[in-house]
């Protein structure tokens, strides 16, 4: 699979409710930006991802403008991405208008050794970035 088919499965697993922290490097030094988090390390982002998974559901998430620049072992995107999600705890629909960006790198060493599930892919987010149209 190539980096634009992997940032297009990660927007999928994340509409079907799937394990999201797969996607992501196990390095202290990967990071994910949320529209209100920064999970920092692969420990971080897993439960951070875990957690949201285990408390929304009815993900809406519409690609616009995905352009996916690949090298060898590294690939940057970026995207304008509508995105919408029930919060189970609150009982609230939330929408935003977002934008996203970040860095995949190409692993040869990318499954994962304690028996998650795994993408289809060798590509791994090493840095990611989610962001509201205001600035968040």
């Amino acid at each position: 699979m190539d980096a634009e088919s992997t940032v297009r499965a990660y927007y999928e697993a994340l509409r079907a409710g799937e394990p999201l922290s797969p996607f992501f490097a196990r390095e202290e030094s990967t990071v994910k930006f949320g529209i209100g988090e920064r999970l920092t390390g692969y420990d971080e982002i897993e439960s951070g991802l875990r957690e949201q998974t285990e408390t929304t559901e009815g993900w809406t998430v519409e690609s616009d403008r995905l352009v996916v620049t690949e090298r060898a072992d590294h690939a940057w995107f970026a995207d304008d991405v509508f995105m919408a999600w029930n919060d189970t705890e609150r009982g609230i629909r939330y929408e935003f208008e977002t934008r996203w960006s970040g860095t995949l790198e190409r692993r040869e060493d990318a499954a994962d050794t304690d028996g998650a599930s795994t993408p289809d892919t060798d590509w791994r987010f090493v840095g990611m970035h989610v962001s509201t149209e205001g600035g968040t």
